[in-house]
């Protein structure tokens, strides 16, 4: 088993890019950061996905910050990310920097800095290195997201073919659906598991009967779309391995999850995971790949003045 570390890292990215150029960057971000989600923790899930939709889409390049303009829609408004937030705090990290190192910091390197400084902010330090180095994309495309982006309801087999389309392997993808020990999500996505899952008013059988009990009473039918549940049970501000301890309850909240025990190998992984010092070394050696995913550098794209439009 590789373990999510065969890729040799991204060559074109390194550490401390910035050191010359921009030496207080990561400091910024950090502070910024941790001061947003100290006050808010609901942010660290919010940062978190914000980097995971944007890397899934035309790799790690900011595409997702990019507002619609009169002839583009963008990725922002596809239909899985009309729920993601957080783009206010890469705002004010971005002015912030700017003010000290004009032009020289990308929007995709801020926000990857910003996802695992989210995560870190529990634990007091930085939780996995961030090699920097990206430059920011031109292109933002709707449709692109909804094609690319793992769907909630995803089998194992779908699920495992859009990780391996961006050089992510089956460690990789148990190892970062860790990141739902976090953050919330709407009883509209587990609607179907609840109350037609084959079609004949029935109960999707892999979830565990209690669970499946608790989640009718929060999500009473017909379902109300701005009713949310915790992505893991009575723990999602807590980023720990207890999202793994649920799955092997069967008490995995979106089709998604419970698709990770539908395979022996992933449901080995699971298992491993449970253990949260294994847990946090590799989703941080899993981060780090995932941030490298498609990168643009040198000469490809920009490096934007504004992280919501492209320069003129």
């Amino acid at each position: 088993m590789c373990l999510g570390i065969c890729n040799a890292d991204n060559k074109k990215l390194k550490m401390n890019y910035y050191h010359k150029s921009c030496p207080s960057v990561e400091k910024i971000v950090k502070e910024i950061t941790w001061s947003k989600v100290a006050a808010d923790p609901t942010l660290a899930a919010k940062l978190l996905r914000l980097h995971y939709h944007d890397c899934f889409v035309r790799g790690c390049d900011a595409s997702i910050l990019l507002d619609a303009t009169p002839t583009n829609s963008g990725e922002k408004t596809a239909l899985p990310n009309r729920s993601v937030g957080g783009y206010e705090v890469i705002d004010d990290i971005k002015k912030k920097v700017e003010q000290v190192c004009p032009h020289q910091v990308s929007c995709a390197d801020i926000l990857t800095l910003a996802a695992r400084d989210a995560v870190s902010y529990q634990f007091g330090r930085s939780m996995w290195q961030v090699p920097t180095g990206r430059k920011d994309g031109r292109v933002s495309i709707a449709s692109e997201a909804l094609d690319s982006l793992p769907s909630a309801s995803a089998n194992f087999s779908t699920l495992l073919g859009q990780f391996q389309d961006n050089n992510l392997d089956i460690v990789d993808l148990v190892t970062l659906s860790g990141a739902h020990t976090i953050g919330v999500t709407h009883c509209t996505l587990v609607a179907r598991r609840l109350y037609n899952f084959t079609g004949k008013g029935d109960v999707d059988p892999s979830l565990n009967p209690n669970y499946a009990t608790t989640l009718r009473k929060l999500c009473p039918n017909p379902i109300n779309r701005a009713t949310i549940l915790e992505m893991d049970p009575q723990s999602s501000l807590s980023f720990d391995s207890h999202y793994f301890e649920a799955l092997n309850q069967h008490m995995g909240l979106l089709g998604s999850d419970a698709a990770l025990m539908t395979n022996s190998l992933s449901a080995l992984i699971v298992r491993k995971m449970q253990n949260p010092h294994v847990f946090l070394a590799f989703f941080g050696r899993s981060m780090k790949k995932m941030g490298e995913i498609r990168v643009l550098a040198g000469g490809e794209g920009e490096i934007r003045k504004n992280c919501r439009v492209v320069n003129a």
